[in-house]
């Protein structure tokens, strides 16, 4: 086991720094305790590599700084910090199956990013419309 572990992990342009070490449990997010995370969705999102593990993630306190981003793109970058985390915290490449098992974006952050505006348009694909009359 390490004593401290540090990750990271992207979603969008939310970056997620997480810091696993012994302790007894307590998860926050932004020096926020994940209970009170709203909307439920981010907060059952975050909750997931921890549901996965639940006696592993009893036995260490995760500390979670997220910034950039919306509030799933947050929670996503988190989630994937906290799975990296307590794979390198425990060194256990049977909680890494399990977490890639379940979902890949666990432990590889997700490359997808926006596309770039085009001109004659309002967004990346949408183009004003043209009229033959």
């Amino acid at each position: 086991m390490a004593e401290v572990a540090n990750t990271s992990g992207k979603r969008k342009t939310a970056v997620a720094r997480a810091s696993v070490k012994d302790g007894t449990g307590k998860v926050r997010i932004n020096s926020k305790p994940v209970e009170i995370w709203t909307p439920e969705l981010a907060k059952l999102k975050i909750m997931e590599p921890l549901m996965l593990a639940p006696e592993r993630a009893a036995k260490v306190d995760i500390d979670v700084s997220v910034q950039g981003g919306g509030v799933i793109g947050q929670a996503e970058a988190a989630r994937t910090a906290i799975a990296k985390g307590l794979v390198e915290y425990f060194q256990d490449e049977e909680l890494e199956r399990t977490f890639k098992s379940q979902d890949r974006t666990l432990m590889v952050s997700d490359s997808r990013r926006k596309l770039p505006k085009k001109p004659l348009g309002r967004g990346a694909r949408k183009k004003r419309q043209k009229s033959y009359r």
